[in-house]
């Protein structure tokens, strides 16, 4: 795989914001997940998409918890669904759902999501439907997914998944991708004609058809609660701004272990919270393009 260093990412500029536009030209995220025992997954990738530049933020989540989020997320319009009786969004609201995704130029799913059943019935029910925008997934929307799914995608959608992730949706032992990750990240983007980011300590990004891309920066302080839900809304932020799914897998990556490689100096190797990663990355995002040489 190619070794994403700070020079290979220069030299793949995200798209430039238009000096003379407005929020709608950063574009716009939605972001579908959350539960009344996880309301800070959604809040985490929330922000994430914020800092990575996206101009507009819609969050769709469970009834009991929306007041709570809007207070919490001011930039953002809140839209609270009926959820089922384990506390999860019920599959109902798919129509909801297709009407706020077709104005979304990328919708994440998954970050605080529970209720297996309802997420997959979810899932079954709005992605066929769904060609506009970009489709990051993550977390409770792994663990249900099915390739036909993703059939009438207009883009690849980018999967985030973990080893333990990984092996559920691909049917095999964890042990067996902590010893392929390469290997195992293609058989998947293959197989969900996506991109797969396959987190660890070295972070495999492939695309159907066999190129991959690896991250070595980061950190085992990385390595905790929240991580995953900061990366999948850097991810779906820089997808909306407007960045190809591959680009958006590989420079979200990037910014997300460096950013905890700039906390475990200034902080210490273990002990820095995934919320305080997300005000390094506008810095790093600036240090990374030709403004920032």
């Amino acid at each position: 795989p190619i070794n994403m260093t700070d020079r290979r990412l220069r030299s793949w500029p995200l798209p430039d914001p238009d000096s003379a536009g407005d929020k709608n030209s950063r574009g716009r995220v939605l972001i579908v997940g959350g539960a009344a025992c996880m309301p800070g997954a959604i809040l985490l990738a929330a922000e994430a998409a914020l800092r990575a530049g996206a101009g507009k933020l819609q969050i769709a989540t469970c009834n009991s918890i929306a007041p709570h989020v809007a207070v919490a997320t001011p930039e953002a319009m809140v839209v609270g669904l009926a959820e089922t009786s384990e506390g999860g969004i019920d599959p109902s609201s798919a129509e909801r759902l297709l009407e706020l995704g077709e104005q979304a130029n990328a919708v994440l799913l998954g970050p605080g999501m529970v209720d297996d059943e309802a997420v997959g019935a979810l899932l079954r029910a709005l992605l066929p439907r769904m060609s506009q925008p970009t489709a990051v997934l993550d977390a409770g929307a792994l663990l249900a997914l099915r390739p036909e799914c993703l059939a009438g995608l207009r883009s690849p959608a980018v999967l985030t998944p973990h080893a333990g992730e990984m092996a559920a949706l691909m049917g095999i032992d964890r042990e067996e991708v902590e010893a392929r990750p390469r290997e195992i990240a293609q058989a998947a983007a293959d197989r969900f004609q996506a991109v797969v980011a396959l987190k660890g300590r070295k972070t495999i990004v492939a695309q159907p058809g066999g190129r991959a891309y690896c991250n070595r920066a980061g950190n085992v302080g990385l390595a905790t609660s929240g991580s995953g839900d900061t990366l999948a809304g850097l991810v779906a932020g820089l997808a909306a701004r407007g960045a190809a799914p591959v680009q958006a897998a590989v420079w979200g990556v990037g910014l997300h272990a460096r950013a905890g490689d700039r906390l475990a100096r200034r902080v210490g190797p273990i002990g820095y919270l995934p919320r305080e990663l997300l005000a390094e990355v506008p810095r790093l995002m600036m240090a990374l393009t030709d403004q920032g040489r």
